[in-house]
Formats: C-alpha cells, sequence, structure tokens
C-alpha cells in the first residue's frame, strides 16, 4: 500500500540535461580534485548547483536555497541533499574556496575535458572583454587582498559610466566554447589586457590542448599596436581589424574604391536570407600593408549593408556643410562690387574654395542704381551708377559623393596568416575566409550577452571582490555547457543532414539552447518512494532533441551519471 505521503511530484524542465553535459566533463569530480574544503557539501556540488541556478534563470544566486525548494535534489545534483544545507552561508563559503583555489586554475582543465568530449573546432580561437556594472560600494585594494579585481569605474561598454564596473576578459573556440575567462580592473584597457595575454597565450592554449602553431588568434581592432605586433612576430597567427586611426586605414580604402577591382565574397550569413531580413553582400579588395616596418596582408572589405552610424555621421556632415555654405553666400550675394574686374575677383576666390560634397555654381548679376524720380513714359528708368553681384547656387557632388557613401561601407583587416593558411590546414586562407573567420568574432558578443543577461545573473550583488571573482567561474561554466549543447546539437544535425523543429516549430538547421530549453518546459517527474517516471510520454519534437543532443530519456529518473553521446 503506497501512502500519499510517499508520492512526490517535480518539475524538472530541461536541467537534468545540463546536469547530464555537466557529468560528460566531470566537472564535479574536476572541482573536488583542485579545491581542498572540509565543509558538509563538497564543492564540486555546490558548483553544480550554481550552474544550474544560473542556466535556470529563475533565482539570483544568493537565492538558491529557495531555487531548490519542491525540486527533485537528488535527480539534479547527482546525491541526496538536506535543503536546509542549501543556504547563503554554504554558497558564500564555497565561492571562497574556489576564489582561494584560483579560479583560472580550476577552469583550465574544464575547458580541457570540454574539448577532448566534445567534437570543438580549435582552428580559430577568438579573444574580446565586456565590462559588467556592479551597484554599491566595494573596496578592492585592501591591502590584504592585492591579487584581488579592483571594481572602480571605467570606459563603460554598457554607456553607464556612474556605475562601478569589474571588466571580463573571454577566449573562445569554434562555436564560440570559452576555454579562458578572467575577470579584470574596472578600468583596464583592451590593448593592455591583449598585451598581457600575447604573452602567455602559448600556454593558455596548450593548458587546454589546443596546438598554439595551428591556431589563428583574432581579436578586435585593440590588438593591433605595436608591442603586440611584436609580441605576435611570425610564431603567432592573427586576424584583426585595423583601427581607422590609422593613416593607412583610409589610404587603403581609397585604393581599393578607385580600382574597383573587387571579389565577389557573396553572402556569408550562415541562415538563409528572409525577405524581411535580406542577406548582406560582401566583396574585397586584397593588398598589403606597412605596420612598424613589418609588411602584412590587408583585406579591405566592403558591405552592402554599410555602416550605418558611418552613414548617419556622413548624411549629418553633408547637411551641415549646405547649412554653413548656404548662409556664407548669402551674405556675399548682398554684396555690391562697384566694377565687373573686383566681382570677377571675388568670384575667382570663391571658386577656389574646395568643398567636400558639394559644387559651386556663381554667375555675375548686374544691379543697376537708377536716378531719383519717376520712370519716363515709356516704362524706362535713367541709369546713375552700375553695380556688380555674385549669384551663387550650391549642388551636390554625385560621384564624389557615391564615392565617399562606398568608401564608408568599408573596413580593413589585417592579417599575417599566409594564403596556405596555418600548419596542418588543407583550406588557403584567402580574403573571404579571413572575412570569414573574421565574422566568427560575433559570436563572443552573443557569450557577453550571456554572461550579463539579467535573467541570468540578475545583476551582481556579492559584496565582496573575491566572491564576485569566484562567481565569475560559475557563469563561464554555465557558459560552456551552454555552448557544447548548442554545439553537439548542430553537428549531429550537419552530419545527418537533417533539421529540427525551431520557433513555431518551423525547421531549421541552426537551434540554439534556449530554444532547447522551451521544448521541454513541461517536463514532470512522478517520484513513488526511490522510483521515478516521466508524468506521460515525451513528445516527438522532445524525443528529436534528445537524439540531437546525445543523450536518453533516462536522464530524466535515474540520478546516476549520464552517458552522452558527441555529434
Amino acid at each position: 500500500m503506497i501512502e500519499s505521503q510517499e508520492i512526490e511530484v517535480y518539475d524538472v524542465y530541461h536541467l537534468p540535461i545540463i546536469k547530464a553535459y555537466a557529468d560528460r566533463i566531470d566537472l564535479v569530480n574536476t572541482i573536488n580534485r583542485l579545491v581542498p574544503t572540509r565543509m558538509d557539501i563538497d564543492p564540486g556540488t555546490l558548483v553544480l548547483a550554481m550552474v544550474l541556478d544560473a542556466v535556470s534563470g529563475r533565482h539570483p544566486l544568493y537565492r538558491i536555497d529557495s531555487f531548490y525548494r519542491n525540486k527533485d535534489i537528488e535527480l539534479l545534483l547527482g546525491r541526496s541533499i538536506d535543503i536546509e544545507k542549501l543556504t547563503d552561508d554554504n554558497f558564500g563559503r564555497g565561492l571562497d574556496q574556489l576564489y582561494k583555489a584560483n579560479t583560472s586554475r580550476l577552469f583550465s582543465p574544464i575547458a580541457m575535458n570540454a574539448l577532448r568530449s566534445f567534437d570543438v573546432p580549435t582552428r580559430h580561437i577568438h579573444y574580446d572583454t565586456t565590462s559588467v556594472n556592479v551597484f554599491g560600494q566595494y573596496n578592492s585594494q585592501a591591502p590584504d587582498t592585492p591579487s584581488t579585481i579592483k571594481i572602480t569605474k571605467g570606459y563603460s561598454k554598457d554607456h553607464r559610466p556612474d556605475l562601478n564596473q569589474f571588466v571580463v576578459s573571454l577566449l573562445c573556440t569554434g562555436g564560440n566554447v570559452p576555454i579562458f575567462s578572467k575577470l579584470e580592473d574596472g578600468n583596464a584597457s583592451d590593448k593592455k589586457l591583449n598585451n598581457g595575454l600575447l604573452t602567455e597565450i602559448s600556454k593558455k592554449l596548450a593548458d587546454v590542448g589546443i596546438d598554439p602553431a595551428g591556431s589563428i588568434y583574432i581579436a578586435d581592432s585593440a590588438l593591433v599596436t605595436e608591442e603586440n605586433l611584436r609580441l605576435m612576430g611570425e610564431e603567432t597567427r592573427f586576424i584583426s581589424r585595423l583601427p581607422a586611426t590609422f593613416g593607412e586605414h583610409q589610404h587603403l580604402i581609397e585604393h581599393a574604391v578607385e580600382s574597383q577591382s573587387w571579389q565577389d565574397y557573396g553572402i556569408l550569413a550562415a541562415t538563409e536570407p528572409t525577405r524581411n531580413r535580406p542577406g548582406v553582400q560582401y566583396r574585397g579588395f586584397e593588398t598589403t600593408v606597412t605596420l612598424y616596418g613589418q609588411t602584412y596582408r590587408a583585406i579591405v572589405v566592403h558591405s552592402s549593408a554599410h555602416d550605418r552610424r558611418r552613414q548617419k555621421r556622413l548624411d549629418r556632415e553633408v547637411k551641415a556643410e549646405y547649412a554653413s555654405w548656404s548662409r556664407k553666400l548669402a551674405q556675399i550675394e548682398k554684396t555690391l562690387y562697384f566694377c565687373m574686374a573686383d566681382t570677377q575677383a571675388a568670384m575667382l576666390r570663391l571658386q577656389k574654395e574646395s568643398l567636400r560634397f558639394h559644387d559651386i555654381q556663381l554667375a555675375m548679376e548686374e544691379k543697376p542704381l537708377y536716378a531719383r524720380g519717376r520712370p519716363k513714359a515709356d516704362g524706362t528708368r535713367t541709369v546713375k551708377k552700375m553695380r556688380y553681384a555674385i549669384t551663387a547656387t550650391l549642388g551636390q557632388k554625385p560621384e564624389a559623393l557615391n564615392t565617399i557613401r562606398e568608401q564608408a561601407g568599408c573596413f580593413v583587416l589585417v592579417t599575417n596568416v599566409p594564403l596556405e593558411g596555418p600548419p596542418n590546414s588543407d583550406i588557403p586562407y584567402d580574403g573571404k575566409r579571413i572575412l570569414q573567420a573574421y565574422k566568427d568574432q560575433n559570436g563572443i558578443e552573443h557569450n557577453f550577452s550571456f554572461l550579463k543577461d539579467p535573467v541570468v545573473i540578475n545583476s551582481v550583488f556579492l559584496k565582496k571582490p573575491e566572491r564576485i571573482e569566484a562567481l565569475g567561474l560559475i557563469l563561464v561554466i554555465s557558459l560552456l555547457l551552454w555552448r557544447l549543447i548548442e554545439l553537439n546539437m548542430r553537428t549531429h544535425l550537419e552530419k545527418q543532414q537533417a533539421t529540427i523543429p525551431g520557433w513555431d516549430n518551423k525547421p531549421t538547421e541552426r537551434p540554439t539552447t534556449f530554444m532547447m530549453t522551451t521544448k521541454f518546459d513541461n517536463i514532470r517527474i512522478i517520484k513513488i518512494r526511490r522510483k521515478r517516471t516521466l508524468n506521460g510520454p515525451l513528445s516527438q519534437v522532445q524525443e528529436k532533441y534528445l537524439l540531437a543532443l546525445g543523450v536518453t530519456s533516462t536522464i530524466f529518473t535515474q540520478p546516476a551519471r549520464s552517458h552522452i553521446s558527441t555529434g
């Protein structure tokens, strides 16, 4: 006879899938091996608990005990834990232990496990930084914590200079999978951070099992400084964007537009263009550029979308020039000259004016001054004196303006990757390939969106910089699992040449992890004594997702370690 108190019902959603992937990269054991502790709950389980909460987007990290109430803790964490032990104090002490163990040292073996366990491309290595705002007062310059990040004001990429901040630096490889992350001081500059990373890039890659000689370092324009180029030399292959502040930047663009020898790159988007979202057409012109005495490949890229900010600025400059010269010419037209020679001299001076967007059309007009009195009977009047004036009209320079607009839609990539590519590469790195590799840099921006999403991070309320640094490790591990799920699904569909129901059940070849989570928002577990069962059969869509994920439905009913297949 089963008593009613022996029947429990839990909503588990997508969380067992996250748990299965955490098991695959051996998250709990890796943390436990590297973080010594005497706490009742092992640090690996605490990390897993915080990761599952982070990807649920339902509770701030300081309220995890509320999140786990009415949850199947044994199923989600792999062991039975008294809910009363999942307290703020225990999680706070867990974060302290992570900080003491060195968060970068902890993440490297986890990332290596991920690269070994999943089919992650490692040819392209992307680096970027972002700022994260915090509220409240922080004193991170205490003498007893010299290595702690300084939470202070700096250049805010979120346009909140009024708030304190810290900076997150992120190194990612194929599929936007993070392999290295570090929290930096709030006023750290991208140029210096690039410089610091380049001094140890080979070690960072080797720590996660990537051959530095066979990889390409990709970063934004902050990479291109004299010191950074010197550090990279010929050993580190890189792709970056030439800063517009360099004089060579404008010269290269002018040369490309003037030559009109573009190579058509077509549409490079991973998804098919639609009527509402037409694809961007790219074309390129390859040449060379000399920076600090060293010659590099330079690819001038033109985008049909143009840079909206530049185009708007150009429109403002055209209007400003027209308004300014309209006022000047209005005053000039009021001026009367005594003779034709003076008038012609004034016109000559005006013709020497060089306007960027407009031409000035000039004409000389006679202005007779009549004698006093009424006109004669035939209507004529006696001319007493003759004066002369200038009439002027402004007209746009169509060809020049079109050239400038075309230049505004261009940017320059600079690289030392040879045409045949890095060692062991079977794909030539022509201009189009260089552009495709650089465009993947946008993926790291999506990672920053994840790390800064208020639904995930729920703002940073921790008052100790050390715990914020440890929290950064939790969020990057969450991001790692998030991207591995996405990569594994897409790899499976690519190999099978198949699609899967996406938004509104429309077929897609590129499902996202968030898309996957919405497909499992009705998963409920019924637990009778020690036995678990689903509250109903899985749908066909859910079965397809489990197949793409490489997991079986047992992850919802068996707390033991799950087995995942790659691809």
